[in-house]
C-alpha cells in the first residue's frame, strides 16, 4: 500500500485530495489546526485515514511531527503541502504579513526540507506543493502572499535541480491554481473560479503524471504566460 501525507486537509483542496488518495488505494495521513474537521474526515475511513492536529508556522515542533506520522504510515511515499494562508493587506500590517510568512515560507521549507531529506534517504519519493499563479508577479494588495508563492516557486525548482544532481528518483510537484472557491479565494475581480473538488481532480491528475508544473485548472497556464511577458510598466499600473 502506498502512504502519503497532506498538510493542510482540514479542508478545501487538502480534503478533497485525501478521498482522492484513498480511493487510488493509498493510505493518508492528514493535518491541519482544526481537530474536529480532521476528526470528521478521518471518521468517514478510520482505517486509511488518521489525522494529526499542528500548525506548520511551529517549526520547531514541525519535524518531529513529521517523524511520528511517518512511523504511524510505515514510510511515506508522497508528501503534499497544501496549507497555507493569504490575505488582503492594504494596509501593509506586518502582524498579517508575518503570519503568511511564517506560514508559506518557513512552514513551507521546513516540511519540504523534511520530505526531500526523507526521500534521499529512502532513495525514491515524491513532493508536491500548491504554490500559484499569484507567485509569477507581485500584487500591490497582497504583497507578502505573493511574494511567498514566488518564494515557494522557486524553492521548488531548486529541489528539483537537486534531485537530477544527485540522480535519485525524487519528483517534485509545482502545483500552482489560480481561483479557487475556498475561504483562501480573497479579492474582487476573480473569474475562472474552480471548485475545490475540480480543482483537487487536476491537482491528483498531475501528481500521478508526476509533472514539474501544473496549472489549476489547465486554462490558467495563459495567465501564467501572459503574466511573464507583460512588461513592468503595463503591470503597475494595474
Amino acid at each position: 500500500m502506498k502512504n502519503a501525507i497532506i498538510l493542510g486537509a482540514s479542508s478545501g483542496i487538502g480534503a478533497e485530495l485525501a478521498g482522492l488518495l484513498v480511493a487510488d488505494g493509498y493510505k493518508v495521513a492528514i493535518t491541519g489546526r482544526r481537530e474536529e474537521l480532521l476528526k470528521n474526515i478521518s471518521a468517514n475511513n478510520p482505517e486509511k485515514i488518521f489525522y494529526s492536529t499542528f500548525d506548520v508556522r511551529e517549526t520547531k515542533n514541525l519535524e518531529s511531527a513529521l517523524d511520528n506520522l511517518k512511523e504511524k504510515l510505515g514510510g511515506c511515499h508522497l508528501l503534499i503541502i497544501s496549507a497555507g494562508t493569504g490575505d488582503i493587506n492594504q494596509d501593509l500590517d506586518f502582524e498579517i504579513e508575518k503570519v503568511i510568512i511564517d506560514t508559506n515560507v518557513s512552514g513551507f521549507t521546513c516540511a519540504a526540507d523534511w520530505a526531500f531529506r526523507y526521500f534521499q534517504q529512502q532513495g525514491y519519493g515524491h513532493l508536491a506543493a500548491i504554490s500559484s499563479v499569484a507567485g509569477i508577479r507581485g500584487y500591490h494588495g497582497a504583497p507578502a502572499y505573493n511574494a511567498s508563492k514566488a518564494y515557494q516557486i522557486s524553492y521548488l525548482e531548486g529541489l528539483k535541480q537537486k534531485a537530477r544532481k544527485i540522480k535519485l528518483p525524487i519528483t517534485v510537484t509545482d502545483l500552482r491554481p489560480g481561483f479557487v472557491n475556498t475561504k483562501m479565494a480573497k479579492g474582487e475581480k476573480q473569474f475562472w473560479v474552480s471548485s475545490p473538488e475540480k480543482a483537487a481532480s487536476q491537482i491528483y491528475a498531475a501528481i500521478k503524471r508526476k509533472k514539474k508544473v501544473a496549472y489549476i485548472t489547465k486554462r490558467w497556464q495563459l495567465v501564467g504566460r501572459l503574466l511573464r511577458i507583460m512588461p513592468s510598466s503595463i503591470y503597475e499600473r494595474m
